[in-house]
């Protein structure tokens, strides 16, 4: 009588992805979920602001429709972007920047209005100002492939 060895597990195989995020810098990584956090702040304030101007009484519906779908809309560019950056993608950090750039003067006019939104606008300008410090620097570009000599992703 033979006996017959147990079959060994395979061993699970990473894919592409999560290789390439596992071997991302710590400074990309952070640049993409702050992205990211932006873009789900813009996607839940335009469904609040779509909420409001379907069952709400605003002063004006279709103002906050319009304005909730315009932010929908914007929402979709840093999530793209933070996507990208997660997975090391060179053209993701022009979109990421050109967010954080477009954050700036949002931030001031929440300041300006004072009140409660003080601490949203010194929030913001914090991310804003985190994010483009870290896709600048040089480990987060060398990461993604951009500089002399490098061939984009």
């Amino acid at each position: 009588m033979s006996k017959k060895q147990p079959a060994k597990a395979a061993a699970p195989t990473a894919t592409p992805a999560t290789e390439a995020a596992a071997a991302l810098p710590g400074r990309l990584t952070a640049a993409a979920v702050l992205t990211a956090l932006e873009g789900l702040a813009l996607a839940g304030l335009g469904v609040y602001m779509l909420y409001v101007g379907i069952a709400g009484d605003p002063d004006s519906p279709q103002q906050a429709e319009t304005g909730g779908i315009t932010l929908l809309a914007l929402a979709a560019l840093p999530l793209v972007a933070a996507r990208g950056l997660r997975l090391g993608r060179s053209w993701s950090r022009g979109p990421a920047l050109i967010t954080q750039l477009m954050a700036l003067p949002v931030a001031w006019t929440l300041y300006s209005t004072g009140g409660a939104m003080i601490a949203a606008a010194v929030a913001l300008a914090l991310a804003a100002v985190a994010v483009a410090v870290l896709l600048v620097n040089p480990t987060a570009t060398e990461a993604l492939g951009i500089g002399p000599g490098q061939q984009a992703r």
